[in-house]
């Protein structure tokens, strides 16, 4: 099969109409506007996007025939309310057609993942899966945490579930193989052994006390432990134990014993009996009160990586299975598929969702619901663990719900709110200015639409926070304007919660009044009267009035989170900021110098100040500038 994010492997026919008229949904319009796109449908496979009057994709379904699986959207007395309700909104289509269902299932997963339309099953998860990376760019093999592309030479075991589960491994590798964890940079200025080595967390390869072949034993160790040949590894090391003792070398000896140990350790400190699964991923979905819960368990080699709980969203009158069905393939859009992939149900078209998956992850996956034995036991308990996480998540979101109803009696919002935005400053002396936003809402903290704002207007001054304040709430709020004027996407807020008192909130008031925004709510959180000591807040409401709450209620804890939460982000924020200045070369702001004439231009000269005062001729001969740089070089510091 052809490569599935291949740009020339699809046909893509969009629809080059729209049915004029109202926004509003008309049943009739939308069933006209799926006509029209059927007179030119192929029978054939493909995706197709339905698009509402603004063009914003509403669904993406994919289907074997294009035409006979879109004609039923015409046929309205057979479709539920729910696709009633999507079809009266539809004004136009698009069409890609591919070579094979199985490409279509996988192109309609990359859509939905793209477009997140609201009538899809979505995936609802911020957070990527770490990875562990056992580089082979490098002669000595560096182990570290990954996330992200997987651009970096190397084997990547995953996923683990979280990044808790991959220090920990990480712990095991570097007190059983004693890898390296620094980076290139470290491994190259080593004059002596760091910390690592006295605590034999590593061999030392930076300054020799290992060599190269004896490092490229410790990291196939390595491998094969996790890959789940740990037996193998643990009885190379009893072996090589007996040797040494029998040598008299009881130092050696000793060292071995302890990692031996530790292996022995970690096989018996799984949470879970893997033995005999190989790599497999575990799915078990639970149902209550309208809401799912599908639980997610990573064995890898026969050990288990960790679990972690989903929750898709737009589940209302879609059946079970087909939540599930559509969960994997959004779910493996970024991960790969281990090969064997269990699930406590029968799934529509399973076969065409396993040849799907195959295909993305290059090797052949099996996916099953496991009857009996040990496979059965790891399903059943996954079962068990999504129906507790399910209660966990009901409990929670009925204790939000509450809050959120006395947080809107307490700012006399017309209805709970259901996007909260949170904002606070942080520099220090005015340096390395930066301004953060928080959302959280009904279902908690919305970790991918926070937001950091680089103070970098001339007009705001150094050190002023109101001015800060007014520089980021004005570019939140001018960006709102500019890119949904109706509000008809979600991302206005309902209350915006502002880390100072009151001169804050009338700095918010007068940028939101200059805009012409008036019905936004706004409140100050300051500390009390006691400067907070007493653990209680005054809030600041645009009014004027202040109000309190109790020391102990529920919502005062639930506000101090916001504000805590929006505190830990700007802070780290101002760090990483402040770090990257440290680290900053004068050589930085020169157009066209890149990394390898920066550290050319250093190794010659020392400091970026005899740069900036040497001459031309001087600069000429710094190895590997050219003249044409060295009159840059010059012509940037002197005309200045």
């Amino acid at each position: 099969m052809n490569d599935p994010n291949s740009p020339d492997r699809f046909n893509e026919e969009k629809a080059t109409f729209a049915v004029r008229g109202a926004e509003t949904p008309d049943l009739e319009a939308g069933v006209a506007a799926i006509r029209n796109v059927l007179q030119t449908l192929p029978i054939r496979p493909g995706v197709y996007r339905m698009q509402d009057a603004r063009g914003d994709v509403l669904y993406v379904g994919k289907a074997r025939a294009l035409k006979n699986r879109v004609t039923n959207y015409t046929q309205v007395n057979r479709l539920s309310k729910r696709l009633q309700r999507m079809v009266a909104q539809t004004r136009s289509m698009t069409i890609v057609t591919t070579n094979n269902e199985a490409e279509a299932l996988l192109l309609e997963a990359q859509l939905i993942k793209r477009y997140r339309p609201p009538y899809n099953v979505l995936l609802r998860d911020d957070k990527s899966f770490p990875f562990i990376l056992l580089r082979q760019d490098h002669d000595f093999a560096r182990v570290q945490l990954h996330r992200g592309a997987r651009r970096a030479k190397g084997d990547y075991f995953g996923p683990f579930a979280g990044a808790g589960q991959v220090r920990k491994t990480l712990n095991a590798l570097q007190k059983l193989f004693l890898l390296r964890s620094c980076t290139d940079s470290f491994f190259a200025n080593r004059d002596r052994p760091c910390l690592l080595y006295q605590i034999r967390r590593c061999s030392a390869p930076c300054v020799g006390r290992i060599d190269q072949q004896g490092y490229a034993e410790l990291v196939n160790d390595a491998r094969d432990f996790l890959q789940g040949r740990s037996t193998k590894v643990q009885a190379r090391l009893g072996e090589q134990m007996q040797a040494a003792a029998e040598n008299l070398d009881f130092e050696l000896a000793a060292i071995l014993r302890d990692r031996l140990k530790a292996l022995t350790f970690i096989q018996g400190s799984q949470a879970i009996n893997a033995e005999g699964v190989g790599d497999a991923d575990i799915f078990a979905l639970a149902a209550k009160s309208g809401v799912i819960g599908i639980e997610a368990f990573f064995i890898r080699g026969g050990q288990n990586w960790g679990h972690r709980s989903f929750f898709p969203s737009h589940t209302q009158d879609v059946p079970e299975d087909e939540v599930l069905a559509a969960f994997l393939m959004q779910f493996y859009e970024e991960v790969p598929p281990a090969r064997n992939v269990f699930v406590d149900r029968e799934l529509p078209e399973a076969d065409l969702l396993a040849e799907a998956m195959s295909e993305r992850a290059g090797h052949k996956v099996v996916l099953s619901v496991p009857q009996r034995g040990s496979r059965r036991r790891l399903l059943d308990q996954a079962k068990r663990n999504a129906e507790e996480a399910l209660d966990r998540r009901l409990a929670e979101s009925t204790t939000q719900a509450k809050l959120l109803r006395e947080m809107a009696d307490l700012f006399d919002l017309p209805e709970p709110p259901n996007r909260i935005e949170v904002y606070d400053n942080s520099h220090i002396q005015g340096t390395n200015a930066v301004g953060a936003m928080i959302v959280a809402g009904p279902e908690g903290f919305r970790k991918s639409q926070y937001r950091k704002f680089n103070i970098k207007r001339p007009e705001t001054i150094a050190g002023d926070d109101y001015g800060m304040m007014r520089e980021v709430l004005s570019r939140r709020f001018a960006r709102a304007q500019d890119e949904d004027p109706d509000r008809s996407q979600g991302d206005w807020p309902d209350l915006v919660l502002l880390d100072g008192g009151k001169g804050q909130l009338s700095v918010a008031k007068a940028v939101l009044e200059e805009m012409g925004i008036e019905d936004v709510c706004m409140v100050g959180v300051a500390k009390g009267p006691h400067h907070g000591r007493d653990g209680r807040e005054v809030f600041h409401l645009m009014d004027g009035s202040e109000r309190m709450l109790p020391v102990n209620a529920p919502l005062l804890f639930y506000l101090q989170r916001l504000r805590d939460e929006v505190h830990r982000f700007v802070i780290g924020a101002h760090r990483d900021k402040r770090a990257k200045a440290i680290g900053a070369s004068p050589l930085d702001e020169v157009p066209g110098i890149g990394p390898a004439r920066k550290k050319a231009l250093l190794m010659h000269f020392g400091t970026g100040r005899a740069v900036r005062n040497a001459s031309l001729e001087d600069l000429q001969k710094a190895p590997g500038v050219s003249a044409g740089v060295a009159q840059q070089v010059y012509d940037f510091y002197h005309s200045r």
